[in-house]
């Protein structure tokens, strides 16, 4: 794909191809759009974002190669002379990178290494890129690195007070919880579920509940629930828990009750033939 044939109609008054040398760009308060080599923008330094899905990255590169870059790359000058720090775009930039484009359209902006932080997160998050825990260290380095308040972040983000706090909750859960949450093993709803669990311990336990039972949220709230009320509420979810697990097995209603020491596991069927079923399940014939 020629350069100039896909991006030559997003720059205005220049030829289709013509390319602006690093100190050739004018930052100019109506946000112009300008072509800058590829070589001269580096990944942004303060990007939030880590997960990058392949298939949405393939989706991207061939949009590019079939109708070029739509919507220019926020950059910004960077301490080493000539060269950019890339703000917003980055799937955009690998995408040119992997296609040997030369250059790509840019709005350059005069930014703090606070602003590019800012920046990024917005445009993810309006862009619904980042995962969670992404989210949640980004609001973190705001907070840290910045001394910036919860609601100094909320405004800057136009997110609510209570979303950023709830937000950054995710990061008092254990690192294989947080790894489960950014690789979609387990939803944000899930994640803030076990959060109120005190217990790092009970927090695994459920944890392995969600994923070895496929449990939706509202499950998992009921064995919270459960598992909150105490060493007898923990008996009534492991009980549940079996009852669950054999119903899977035998692919019809289990109950299981218990009285004192003793206790009993009733089983549903509807037919004398799925009885039969169930009995040779059972009995592994």
């Amino acid at each position: 794909m020629a350069l100039g044939r896909g991006l030559g109609s997003l720059i205005p008054n220049k030829k289709a191809g013509a390319v602006v040398r690093p100190q050739e760009v004018v930052r100019s308060p109506m946000q112009q759009t300008h072509e800058v080599p590829v070589s001269a923008i580096r990944e942004n330094p303060m990007q939030p974002r880590k997960s990058f899905h392949h298939a949405e990255q393939e989706e991207l590169i061939a949009s590019i190669k079939r109708h070029g870059i739509l919507q220019p790359l926020i950059i910004s000058p960077s301490s080493e002379p000539g060269k950019y720090d890339l703000i917003a775009g980055e799937r955009r930039l690998r995408s040119a990178r992997i296609l040997g484009l030369k250059a790509v359209p840019v709005v350059v902006r005069d930014s703090t290494e606070q602003e590019k932080l800012e920046l990024s997160i917005i445009e993810n998050v309006q862009r619904k890129n980042l995962n969670p825990v992404e989210e949640a260290h980004g609001y973190r380095r705001l907070l840290d690195e910045f001394n910036l308040t919860q609601e100094d972040v909320a405004k800057r983000v136009s997110k609510s007070r209570a979303h950023v706090t709830n937000i950054l909750r995710i990061l008092q859960l254990p690192e294989e919880i947080q790894k489960a949450l950014r690789e979609e093993v387990i939803s944000f709803g899930h994640a803030k579920t076990l959060l109120s669990l005190r217990e790092e311990k009970e927090q695994y336990k459920a944890f392995r509940s969600i994923v070895a039972g496929h449990l939706s949220v509202r499950e998992t709230e009921a064995n919270v629930h459960v598992a909150k009320k105490g060493p007898k509420g923990r008996e009534a979810l492991l009980l549940r828990d079996l009852a669950d697990r054999l119903t899977r097995h035998l692919g019809t209603k289990v109950g299981i009750s218990k009285s004192g020491q003793t206790g009993k596991i009733s089983i549903s069927f509807y037919s004398v033939e799925e009885l039969s079923s169930i009995v040779n399940i059972i009995m592994k014939k």
